[in-house]
């Protein structure tokens, strides 16, 4: 399923819903580049509460929007995440490189 998008104030949410791999990479491409693309977004969240499973293509999408991000003065922010997207992200040291916020 796409990406769903919102904006509210200077946060731009990105909601992934499924499993997370290169599936979707166009869909997530292009969520991105329209939260890249609006002068109001400032912070980007990626929020994981719906996925049950992601693979190294998804970690590469992540790396690739923090970086376009970044060169946009734009934070980016992992929420949400399970505890087995948790498990992931620390086996591949994203908790070094990245804020995540764990689901509650």
């Amino acid at each position: 399923m796409k990406p769903i998008v919102s904006v509210e104030g200077s946060i731009g949410t990105m909601r992934l819903i499924g499993q997370f791999d290169f599936n979707l990479h166009k869909d997530f491409r292009q969520a991105s580049q329209e939260l890249l693309d609006n002068p109001a977004v400032q912070e980007i969240h990626v929020d994981f509460d719906q996925v049950p499973f992601l693979d190294s293509s998804a970690l590469g999408m992540l790396l690739l929007l923090k970086e376009r991000a970044a060169g946009q003065k734009k934070s980016m922010i992992l929420i949400n995440c399970r505890e087995a997207v948790m498990q992931v992200f620390e086996i591949a040291c994203f908790n070094k490189m990245f804020t995540i916020r764990p689901a509650s």
